[in-house]
């Protein structure tokens, strides 16, 4: 249920509003926006845009605008934050009634044309007291919003709780809503300005959608070293396709099985020298030395002594070619094993450069198989090569061969699994992209399932399912609050409905003209309307001296008018409502009595028996502005929260354009110029020095202090006002006092006849004196209105400074 207005956030192309911010122009001293209070004064001079303003609330009275604008906009806002719009006229449900001049031409056609009648209306009656009690009753248990009593404070209490839960609710999902938001997407945080893995497009939504992914049961986090795995993974770049490796062919099967045949190989010497036999150290010295002399020398290399003729023969016999052969068969098996050895340790080259980062761990441990296999290789060469030295150091000797275990397979199976490597290596290649996609989206969810626990998602959307639960029941609870109302205000209006009465409007209307103006000649009547077979109604005719008036005054029009609308507001529809009331400027063209009893019927009819939720007040008039500042300036609220119940404004045309702003203090807190005045001369009389804030007062005190005598001299002299004479009179026989005053009045005021005056600075002592004389005097020589006067301007009655002479 809409509340109070609170302000006219935007009018745009209406009239003279062409392009108004409440925001930027209804701002205080402290410079805080200000709202509308209960009751709200406007002043404006004619042409400022005051029924513009009545009219944006009469539209939404009639829920209809006038055509004759082009492309209006406005915007109100109510204090539960709901806001009406030239496009939403009835999203509100408040009672509006607005007295305009479109009010009076719709209803009182007759003061525009006199063929017409005017618009009949139904009050309650008086004849059905069964009923009226029933009414009563009825009204009661609906209560009010004024003391929020019945079922209207109940619906405002389940309206209350339910905004308070739904405030609730609304803070603490914005708080989650905020958090997600700045994950996603916040400056130098968020994920989408993430290099890593962030999403450029990365938003709300999306954050939402990640979330549900994380959360489902189907997700498994991943580990810190799959974290780390996948950051090495997104570092990589495109390489090129690793080739095959060269197989090893390893020969150590062919070594193994020549080796035995030449280690256990028998032969035989034809004449063995069986020393050599004995000694085989010895027999490889001879053999050595038989290659250095053997057709080389006839002496000793070593004794000198002559070599024996049969020497050679012998020897031969012992070295005969089979020995020889196996010798050189065995060597050249050495030899071969040798070579095998050396390509041992570049059989594989393995390049991490190579592969993908993702292979590291594979290609370490095919580092270590392949050192471990080798060095296992090379043992088994080394095991066949001690048995092949041993035989050829004793070659007539056969020897039993010790296979030695083979690590051929193990070492042709580091080759396989670095060909399985190579070939996943090459196939990633192929799929990089797609994987990266795959680790940043995993990276992504991984930082997201981290932001969650962080900020206990879990427990948040519990806590913020608990506070919506809590809304629909207090949403349920306001609708059902709600229907209790509106079925007691439909009883209510079927009741009133058997009690309406026609004829007693127009009755109404003439209570009003004859209590309040004094006009017992004018009245409205009611007559039956018969202009067809089916009508049951009445119309309203305007009478003088029980004939139909013509020709009526400008005043009596205006006053009929507003009378016909304070009468209508007791009428069926409306009584009983506390409806929003605009009144503009209802005093046109009537004399000051008359401007006084159409503020005394507001005050009485409306503002003291406190029939209305919210009043506004326009006028051009300043005699009507002074009676509306005694209307009721009570509080409401208690401590800190008590404010006001009263505020003005002021609208103001500047060119084409008009602006809404709070009235000045000088308008809003004098009841007449004359306090006005009083003031600036009292001012003037308790500043001790002049500064850049209160310079304006003495530049203003001769115009004001010379404007103060001329009203004050005039109604204590009404044969003279004032002059040097009177000024004597007031006075008394303090010379100087009145020279001073006298000369403040011309020279300051209007620089009579020193026109040097106005080229030299204020002086602000003489100033001073001459204001404390002024108040000390009216002091004297008026006590009480001294202290009157002290009271309109705020201000305890105190001593004047008593002015020093020659000061």
């Amino acid at each position: 249920m809409s509340g109070e207005i609170k302000r006219i956030d935007l009018i745009k192309k209406m009239a003279v509003f062409q392009d108004f911010s409440w925001s930027s122009a209804v701002r205080d001293e402290g410079d805080n926006v200000v709202e509308f209070k209960k009751i709200n004064i406007f002043y404006g001079r004619n042409y400022s845009g005051k029924t513009t303003l009545s009219r944006i609330f009469r539209a939404m009275e009639t829920g209809s605008i006038s055509d004759k604008y082009t492309s209006p906009e406005f915007q109100l806002s109510f204090d539960d934050e709901t806001n009406v719009t030239q496009k939403s006229l009835n999203g509100h449900d408040q009672v509006i009634r607005v007295f305009n001049e479109d009010f009076v031409k719709e209803n009182l056609r007759f003061i525009v044309d006199d063929q017409h009648t005017i618009n009949s209306f139904a009050i309650l009656g008086e004849d059905n007291a069964k009923l009226e009690k029933e009414i009563k009753q009825h009204e009661i248990d609906l209560g009010s919003e004024e003391d929020k009593s019945g079922l209207i404070g109940k619906m405002l209490e389940a309206v209350e709780n339910h905004r308070l839960a739904t405030k609730k609710h609304s803070e603490r999902s914005s708080g989650l809503e905020g958090k997600l938001r700045d994950k996603a997407n916040k400056t130098g945080t968020g994920i989408k300005h993430n290099k890593t893995f962030g999403d450029a497009n990365y938003n709300l939504p999306k954050i939402k959608e990640d979330i549900k992914t994380v959360t489902a049961n189907s997700y498994t986090p991943i580990t810190f070293e799959q974290v780390d795995k996948y950051h090495e993974l997104l570092k990589e770049e495109s390489k090129e396709k690793i080739p095959e490796s060269t197989a090893f062919n390893l020969k150590n099967s062919t070594f193994v099985t020549r080796a035995k045949e030449l280690v256990e190989k028998k032969i035989q010497a034809a004449d063995p020298i069986q020393e050599l036999l004995n000694d085989a150290v010895l027999e490889a010295w001879v053999r050595n030395g038989r290659e250095h002399h053997k057709n080389k020398r006839t002496k000793c290399a070593f004794c000198g002594s002559d070599l024996p003729a049969d020497l050679w023969e012998k020897l031969d016999k012992h070295f005969n070619q089979e020995s020889e052969d196996l010798r050189i068969a065995i060597e050249a098996l050495l030899t071969s094993i040798d070579v095998e050895k050396s390509r041992i340790p570049n059989l594989l080259k393995i390049k991490s450069s190579d592969f993908y980062s993702n292979f590291s761990s594979d290609l370490e441990t095919l580092g270590k198989q392949f050192s471990a296999q080798s060095t296992a290789y090379c043992k088994t060469l080394e095991s066949i090569k001690e048995q092949l030295e041993k035989r050829k150091s004793d070659i007539f000797t056969p020897l039993i061969f010790d296979d030695p275990t083979s690590v051929e397979q193990e070492l042709n199976a580091v080759r396989d699994f670095y060909e399985e490597l190579r070939n996943e290596s090459n196939q990633f290649r192929a799929s990089l992209s797609a994987q990266q996609s795959e680790a940043r989206a995993a990276l992504r969810l991984h930082e997201v399932f981290t932001f969650i626990t962080d900020i206990k998602y879990a427990d948040e959307c519990k806590a913020i399912e608990a506070l919506k639960k809590a809304m629909d029941k207090a949403e349920k609870a306001k609708s059902t609050a709600k229907a209790e109302v509106d079925t007691k205000k439909a009883k209510i209006s079927e009741l009133k409905a058997q009690l309406k009465d026609e004829s007693k409007g127009a009755d109404r209307v003439n209570d009003y003209l004859n209590n309040y103006f004094g006009h017992p000649f004018l009245s409205l009547k009611a007559i039956e309307d018969t202009s067809d077979d089916t009508s049951t109604g009445y119309r309203f005719e305007v009478t003088r001296n029980n004939k139909k008036a013509f020709h009526l005054s400008e005043g009596e029009c205006g006053l009929i008018a507003f009378c016909y609308f304070m009468a209508k507001l007791d009428d069926v529809e409306t009584k009983g409502s506390q409806p929003i009331i605009w009144i503009d400027d209802p005093i046109s063209s009537l004399d000051a009595n008359h401007i006084f009893f159409v503020y005394s019927l507001i005050n009485a009819e409306i503002v003291k028996p406190k029939n209305y939720k919210q009043l506004f007040i326009s006028t051009h008039n300043l005699d009507f502005l002074k009676y509306l500042k005694r209307i009721s300036n009570d509080y409401k609220g208690k401590g800190e929260n008590k404010v006001k119940i009263r505020e003005f404004f002021l609208i103001e045309r500047n060119g084409n354009s008009s602006c809404l702003s709070l009235m000045p203090c000088y308008l809003k807190r004098y009841v007449t110029e004359f306090n006005y005045l009083f003031h600036q001369i009292y001012k003037s009389a308790t500043t001790e020095s002049i500064n850049d804030k209160n310079y304006k007062d003495f530049y203003s005190f001769g115009n004001n202090a010379r404007k103060f005598f001329e009203i004050y001299l005039y109604y204590k002299y009404p044969n003279q006002g004032m002059n040097a004479e009177t000024l004597s009179y007031f006075f008394g026989d303090e010379k100087v006092p009145a020279i001073l005053t006298d000369r403040i009045n011309n020279e300051y005021s209007h620089l009579a006849g020193v026109f040097e005056r106005g080229s030299t600075p204020i002086e602000v002592p003489e100033m001073t004196t001459t204001a404390n004389f002024i108040l000390q005097k009216i002091r004297e020589k008026d006590l009480d209105q001294y202290s009157a006067l002290l009271k309109s301007i705020g201000v305890k009655d105190e001593e004047p400074q008593t002015a020093v002479e020659g000061q």
